[in-house]
């Protein structure tokens, strides 16, 4: 957005001279540039200005932003017509704070690096079209925000979005992704093609911070992760994955919480490792592989970050409700390590004729699940009642409890880590099972692809 009673300027190939402007004017500018123009124009930006590119190609070379915002005025960049970066061009943001990069096209060349020493910048309403590199996005920075943009059309191995941070085991804190549209993730490899990667092995115990809401992922088939957590203390909520090979995986970390997310059709479903997340208020639907994997690990309580799966211990799975035609609920066991103290509460397991459970655990905990349509596995006595939920489809297809649904008010644990429900809406003392506390308003439903990237309000 053009900023009001700003000064424009074009043409600008020397030093900056504005007639009865002081040359510490706070008032801010607007340069119009071409991609050949923008490193001399940028040279010269100050706080609140903003830089509009002009339509055309540039292949040639990192242009050095090389200035600062502030908070309250940071200096945007945007294009003003159609300008995309291919080849080896594109923006260096080394030591550049509060600055906003909006509307480019990242096409089959670097893609876009946010540095460790380029702090609270905005990546927003830009287009990524498979990069050669190892991600279309790489951020290293804290307080960095990347929002409504478009992930598209990767057929080589590497990420779309990769967080990771300064050093060798640090992590960006406070990085917040979301309303961002993945799509067609294409690679389809044994490994390395995750939509977002947040984190690695050796940087999982790194407190994050981060914040993940929001997103929709449509065919996010580079890899069987679609969202991999490799880090802690992360929130993953209110993102909508579809038609997808690729799961909502916590792989690495601790105290990660995965609330409100909808998750339909593929293989995909939610999985972990490692200890103290909290899952809740999830919607699974339809999903071919397993709706919900505790893992176990060839370790436990993790201590070298390495690669090795850790099991996951003192988790919290509660007021999902997940359907599907493979186990539904799935402890893996095949690892020296099995799941430990992990509790599996007030759930709706929703079967199609497999068994809801298999795979065994140690010290597990069970409360107030609901099972229908499929037997119970090694889902062990007085962890579940069979009984039809009575859940309906709703206007967007999601399962939903009706006014007689038995799953109203029948709760048997009180949770004080669910106060609300998957529409976001307060739940009373007698809580409902499943992600939907009943109420006739349903806000919820699958993010569309007119609700997220470079067009989304």
């Amino acid at each position: 957005m053009r900023l009001a009673h700003a000064l424009i300027v074009t043409g600008l190939t020397g030093a900056l001279a504005l007639p009865g402007v002081p040359a510490d004017s706070a008032t801010p500018r607007t340069f119009m540039a071409s991609p050949s123009q923008l490193s001399a124009v940028l040279s010269q930006a100050r706080p609140g200005d903003h830089v509009e590119v002009t339509s055309g190609v540039y292949t040639t070379g990192l242009i050095h932003v090389g200035r600062s915002g502030t908070a309250a005025a940071p200096i945007t960049i945007s294009a003003s017509g159609p300008v995309t970066f291919t080849g080896a061009g594109g923006l260096d943001l080394a030591g550049a704070s509060h600055v906003v990069v909006q509307g480019f096209t990242f096409s089959d060349g670097g893609g876009l690096t946010v540095p460790g020493d380029a702090k609270a910048n905005r990546v927003t309403r830009n287009t990524f079209q498979g990069n050669t590199g190892g991600a279309d996005l790489t951020v290293k920075a804290d307080d960095t925000e990347v929002d409504h943009n478009t992930f598209e059309n990767r057929t080589a191995q590497g990420n779309y979005i990769q967080v990771v941070g300064p050093g060798a085991s640090d992590m960006a804190k406070r990085v917040h992704i979301h309303q961002n549209y993945f799509y067609n993730h294409q690679y389809k490899g044994a490994n390395g093609g995750e939509s977002i990667r947040f984190g690695l092995s050796g940087r999982q115990h790194a407190v994050a911070d981060g914040l993940i809401e929001n997103n929709l992922f449509d065919k996010a088939d580079g890899d069987s992760e679609a969202i991999s957590i490799k880090s802690s203390n992360n929130v993953v909520r209110y993102n909508t994955i579809i038609n997808s090979r690729g799961t909502l995986s916590l792989r690495h970390g601790w105290n990660t919480r995965v609330e409100g997310n909808i998750l339909i059709g593929g293989s995909t479903g939610i999985r972990f490792f490692g200890n103290n997340h909290v899952i809740v208020n999830n919607l699974v639907e339809d999903t071919s592989g397993p709706a919900m994997e505790f893992g176990g690990g060839e370790v436990r309580d993790d201590t070298t970050s390495g690669t090795d799966h850790e099991a996951s211990d003192h988790c919290i799975v509660a007021f999902n409700t997940l359907s599907g035609s493979d186990n539904l609920v799935w402890y893996e066991s095949s690892k020296k390590y099995p799941p430990s103290d992990d509790t599996l509460a007030d759930n709706v397991l929703l079967g199609h004729g497999t068994a809801a459970g298999t795979g065994t655990g140690t010290t597990l905990h069970f409360t107030g699940n609901i099972l229908s349509g499929s037997s119970a596995g090694s889902l062990p006595a007085g962890s579940y009642r069979t009984i039809d939920p009575k859940l309906t489809r709703d206007a967007h297809n999601l399962l939903r409890p009706t006014a007689g649904s038995p799953v109203i008010g029948a709760a048997t644990g009180s949770f004080p880590q669910v106060t609300l429900d998957i529409d976001q809406q307060s739940r009373p003392s007698a809580k409902d099972v499943g992600a939907d506390q009943f109420n006739s308003a349903t806000p919820a439903h699958p993010l569309t692809p007119a609700e997220v990237g470079p067009k989304a309000p």
